[in-house]
């Protein structure tokens, strides 16, 4: 109701077919550009079985990875720590995302968000993910039709489990993480989590010294 009211004021536009709004998901999806390179910050803050309070600065080329440790507990550390690694970008669109092939959508609700609708979808994944990795609930924003929000749940075979949501936002025309939060169950401790990234930068490469 409160919707459909400002839809009437002319505030928002009309919302569209929910079908509509999948077919432009994943053509948006099929689209998106993946940057060459990339540099940003992470504050991670984590509570449980361990207590951490981190500032990272990541530098990405491909599956390339520096992990600089600028901060720990508030404090500037005199000497970062540098850990070099390859491995896949796990907070990405392309990886999360849930798609048709692995889920079906279903449709939720519309609601507002800053001059614009999100269209709320259910995901019921198709088959099991040997990942332990399973979107339950995908916001699609309603201006790029890219996902705003991925709401998951995941567990392990050591007895792990927990629950967490992803938001996205749009960096200089990439869609990249801005924060995604967690909450685990660890035997019987609770751990949570909470990442939040900025600062993102993307030169057209790395020099290979970044990674040596």
């Amino acid at each position: 109701m409160a919707i459909a009211a400002i839809v009437l004021m002319g505030a928002l536009p009309a919302a569209l077919d929910s079908q509509v709004v999948l077919d432009r998901y994943a053509a948006a999806l099929a689209t998106a550009p993946t940057p060459k390179a990339e540099i940003f910050i992470y504050n991670v803050s984590q509570a449980g079985p361990t207590n951490i309070e981190q500032r990272h600065e990541i530098y990405r080329s491909g599956i390339e990875v520096r992990d600089e440790i600028l901060a720990e507990n508030g404090v500037s550390l005199k000497r970062k720590i540098v850990r070099i690694t390859r491995r896949a970008d796990a907070y990405a669109i392309t990886a999360l995302a849930p798609r048709a092939y692995d889920y079906e959508l279903l449709f939720l609700r519309a609601r507002p968000d800053d001059g614009h609708l999100d269209y709320m979808y259910k995901a019921i994944p198709l088959r099991p993910d040997a990942s332990g990795f399973t979107v339950d609930r995908v916001a699609i924003d309603g201006h790029t039709y890219l996902p705003r929000i991925i709401d998951f749940h995941s567990y392990s075979g050591t007895g792990v489990s927990g629950t967490g949501t992803i938001e996205f936002g749009l960096a200089d025309g990439y869609w990249v993480p801005v924060l995604a939060t967690v909450s685990a169950v660890i035997g019987t401790t609770v751990a949570r989590e909470r990442i939040v990234f900025s600062d993102y930068r993307f030169p057209p490469s790395l020099p290979r010294s970044t990674f040596l």
